[in-house]
């Protein structure tokens, strides 16, 4: 099985906790099925949050798990 691609024993994960870079903040947050979140406001210090070179979204960058487009291999970064 390639990596990313996701099985009918396989499921994606809906939920991620960010963690922000400034302040160290967690927030536990879901995740939208159907897009990458490009930008995400810190409830700790307010810091706007955007994805690290090469990923496709804060998820990715700053979360436990990476976005459901990532995950399903729909994903091109």
């Amino acid at each position: 099985m390639a990596v990313g691609t996701v099985t009918a024993a396989t499921s994606i994960e809906r939920i991620s906790v960010l963690t922000c870079p400034a302040c160290r903040h967690r927030s536990r947050e879901e995740m939208p099925d159907d897009m990458c979140l490009f930008f995400h406001e810190c409830a700790g210090c307010g810091a706007r949050l955007r994805p690290l070179p090469g990923d496709c979204c804060v998820f990715c960058s700053y979360g436990t798990v990476p976005c459901p487009p990532k995950q399903a291999g729909r994903c091109s970064a």
